[in-house]
C-alpha cells in the first residue's frame, strides 16, 4: 500500500529559538503584613447593608406598582 498523496509531508517540527528563556512573572513582590479581621467584617457588613437597602427599595417599588395597578384596574 502506498501513501500517494502524502509524499511531501514533513515530519520534523520546528521550535522557536527562545525556549531557554523562561518568562518572568509580572510582579514577584509579596506583601507581608497582617489583615485586621474587624476591618474585613466592617467592609462586608457595609456591602451587605447596601445590598439589603437596594433589595428593600426594589420590593417596595414592586408592591406600590402592584397596588396602583390593582386600584386602576378596579375602577
Amino acid at each position: 500500500m502506498s501513501d500517494k498523496g502524502f509524499a511531501d509531508n514533513k515530519t520534523s517540527i520546528e521550535t522557536p529559538n527562545d525556549i531557554g528563556v523562561a518568562e518572568k512573572p509580572l510582579s514577584n513582590q509579596t506583601i507581608s503584613g497582617r489583615v485586621d479581621i474587624n476591618v474585613l467584617k466592617s467592609k462586608l457588613q457595609e456591602s451587605e447593608s447596601k445590598e439589603l437597602k437596594k433589595n428593600i427599595s426594589i420590593l417596595v417599588v414592586l408592591i406600590l406598582g402592584l397596588g396602583v395597578m390593582g386600584i386602576y384596574l378596579s375602577l
